[in-house]
């Protein structure tokens, strides 16, 4: 993080360090995951306890929010493309509405063993990179700077990968999925207690 030391070696105005980013795993994390694995209506979506503030101070401080996740409903056809993409138009217009912007949003809705059996890998199909390299290509993210908070090992291998910090919560899979193996610095209780101990190092580190 820059000094608040004014040296004459400061960077001019403008050129200063490039911005962090919150990369937030939507279902399990941000979202209670549905007993069925899937939801098609947003009226039935459940944000785990005190994400919707936890994201509005982090962008108030200056992070720049960025949903990913696999969306297997509709990559293994249990959820039609358009009902998930009316879903997904409900949720950022939420999110807008409560002074949470969002950056960008990535989800994969393609599998090499869904629907489409043979495809190759998409690079936004976690635990690929494509997202995040995405975010520091067309935003300027640091990604070394940057967190992932997420409740499985897709998104936090994904995360380690492309060199982004890593927090783990206990919602959702709570890291219990094994399919890949993962130690995260931060291992909270959830999406606002993870955000939390973010801000509290940020605010050490200053």
């Amino acid at each position: 993080m820059p000094s608040s030391y004014s040296s004459p070696f400061a960077p001019l105005p403008g050129s200063g360090s490039p911005p962090r980013g919150l990369f937030v795993d939507r279902w399990g994390t941000l979202m209670v995951r549905p007993e069925r694995g899937h939801c098609s209506r947003f009226d039935k979506v459940e944000f785990t306890p005190g994400a919707l503030d936890a994201l509005f101070h982090a962008g108030q401080a200056g992070w720049k929010l960025y949903l990913l996740g696999n969306e297997d409903a509709v990559a293994f056809g249990r959820l039609s493309e358009s009902r998930w993409k009316a879903l997904e138009e409900a949720l950022l217009e939420h999110m807008r509405a409560r002074g949470i912007p969002v950056a960008r949003s990535y989800a994969c809705l393609s599998n090499p063993r869904g629907l489409n059996p043979g495809q190759s890998d998409s690079v936004y199909l976690l635990p690929n990179t494509g997202a995040m390299y995405h975010a520091k290509q067309v935003d300027g993210i640091d990604l070394r700077a940057s967190w992932v908070i997420g409740d499985s090992t897709l998104e936090l291998v994904a995360g380690w990968r492309a060199g982004c910090h890593l927090a783990g919560v206990r919602t959702g899979e709570a890291l219990e999925d094994g399919r890949l193996e993962v130690e995260p610095e931060i291992l909270a209780r959830d999406l606002a207690a993870a955000v939390a101990e973010i801000s509290a190092g940020e605010r050490i580190t200053r």
